[in-house]
């Protein structure tokens, strides 16, 4: 063999080992790359309880219960619906009718036990804080118009 087969040898070898490896890794995230699953998606997936999961949706109008920092309410997607619990204090921005990603791991029982919930807000949000400040200025455009 000559230095210059030996070298391209060596290359092919490594490419094979590094596509090896990246199928290995991609095989045993496949489930865990999706940012979180939506109640249709844990329904069909039959997610196992015990499993670390993220559930994302809205939160179903009429649905949230608090009872001190106890708080159960229903995560929907339009199609499926899984009642979630989680015990501490929730975002300010948590709200039935608004977006809402929970981690957590589905019970024995069905329904899903939060250990953390994160409020999302759509790309028109504002702080409340900036726009009592916008007010207060009477600069304050609701919807993004023009005065």
């Amino acid at each position: 063999m000559t230095r210059k087969q030996k070298r391209l040898a060596v290359i092919a070898g490594l490419a094979v080992v590094i596509a090896i490896a990246a199928a290995l890794v991609l095989t045993a995230l496949r489930d865990q790359i999706v940012f979180f699953y939506s109640p249709s998606d844990v329904i069909t997936r039959g997610v196992e309880p015990g499993h670390p999961i993220r559930l994302g949706g809205l939160v179903k109008d009429g649905s949230w219960v608090r009872n001190g920092q106890d708080n159960v309410f229903v995560v929907t997607d339009g199609g499926a619906e899984i009642e979630a619990s989680y015990t501490g204090i929730l975002p300010d921005l948590f709200r039935e009718g608004q977006g809402v990603v929970a981690e957590g791991s589905m019970g024995d029982d069905g329904k899903f036990v939060a250990t953390n919930v994160l409020a999302k807000h759509d790309e028109n949000y504002i702080p409340k804080e900036v726009v009592d400040a916008l007010k207060a200025q009477g600069e304050w455009r609701p919807e993004g118009g023009a005065q």
